[in-house]
């Protein structure tokens, strides 16, 4: 199915009103990019304690890559056609029936189960949405629920108090640039392993930069005067078995992709899952709408370069987040 918008154009009925066809990602099977389409869909239409929401900026993950090329079917399988996505933030269009917690022409940000963020209106429960601070820009709204609340889990998992030193790998990534963030806010000391291009950003934000690569161990003892109580890995790729040989306790360990290494060593793999509620969302809300946490916007694209945007994401480079703009 070739990417063509041209019946976006098309309108539907609605009570009473003509209304354009929402347009929404699809894939019909496991693959590359290339099996990502953005297509009309039917107006999803809310039903009790829900609301329609029109989607101003939502976030694109890793994990949800992993989804669309098959890589997690055991755990996560998809039922085609698929959409995709979890974040988002936008205007409710619809209440359901009985709702009364949110009212027509509310901004909201918050999160999907149903992997259907990605398109131009969404159906979203009220008990996975919350208020969106006017000082909180729409594409850090809509990029705050996966890495948010992943990153909020790894620092409650390696049990940071005032005065620790704590690692973390893929220091300048989507989860990475904000576990840094909690951590520093914790009190830790923090070392941040990233590329040098993102040193800056990390000194910027109370954070110790150490370059990947060889030597990486040597840098980091020298970074922590030989002492590091706990590990955050969100890059894979070795990272649990570092820690442990830089004499980390396994259960201070946290890995939120590496769940082979983890099992072998005993390390803990909390992620979105042990955090994903309403109540985190609003806490990590405060923190951004009170200047004690930033989501660095990597880049944004509208929904119909979601393509380009994936190709973006899985070069594993950008600082923070990519967001897509339906």
């Amino acid at each position: 199915m070739g990417m063509n918008w041209s019946l976006a154009k098309l309108v539907v009925r609605h009570n009473g009103r003509e209304l354009p066809v929402p347009l929404a990602v699809r894939f019909d099977e496991y693959g590359d990019v290339d099996v990502l389409n953005v297509i009309e869909v039917p107006r999803p239409v809310p039903g009790p304690g829900q609301v329609l929401v029109k989607v101003m900026a939502a976030g694109i993950n890793p994990g949800e890559a992993s989804i669309r090329k098959g890589l997690l079917h055991a755990m996560w399988p998809a039922t085609f056609p698929s959409g995709e996505g979890s974040d988002l933030a936008g205007i409710v269009a619809e209440v359901g029936p009985d709702v009364t917690r949110f009212a027509v022409g509310d901004e909201v940000l918050g999160f999907v189960e149903t992997r259907s963020s990605h398109a131009q209106l969404v159906v979203a429960g009220i008990d996975n949405l919350v208020s969106r601070p006017s000082n909180v820009p729409w594409d850090v709204a809509g990029s705050l629920f996966v890495v948010g609340t992943t990153a909020y889990a790894a620092i409650r998992a390696v049990s940071l108090v005032k005065g620790d030193t704590v690692a973390v790998s893929g220091a300048a990534g989507g989860v990475g640039s904000l576990a840094v963030q909690l951590a520093v806010d914790a009190g830790a000391t923090v070392i941040g392993l990233a590329s040098e291009g993102h040193h800056d950003w990390l000194v910027s934000h109370g954070v110790i930069p150490v370059v990947y690569g060889d030597g990486v161990i040597e840098r980091i003892r020298k970074a922590s005067n030989g002492h590091i109580d706990a590990f955050i890995d969100t890059f894979g790729g070795g990272y649990v078995e570092m820690a442990v040989g830089l004499g980390v306790a396994p259960d201070r360990i946290d890995t939120i992709i590496d769940r082979t290494a983890a099992q072998e060593y005993g390390a803990k793999t909390d992620g979105n899952a042990a955090a994903a509620n309403s109540d985190v969302l609003s806490e990590l809300v405060r923190l951004i709408a009170e200047g004690r946490l930033e989501i660095p916007i990597a880049k944004t694209y509208p929904l119909t370069k979601v393509r380009e945007a994936y190709r973006d994401l899985e070069q594993r480079h950008t600082l923070g987040k990519i967001v897509l703009e339906p």
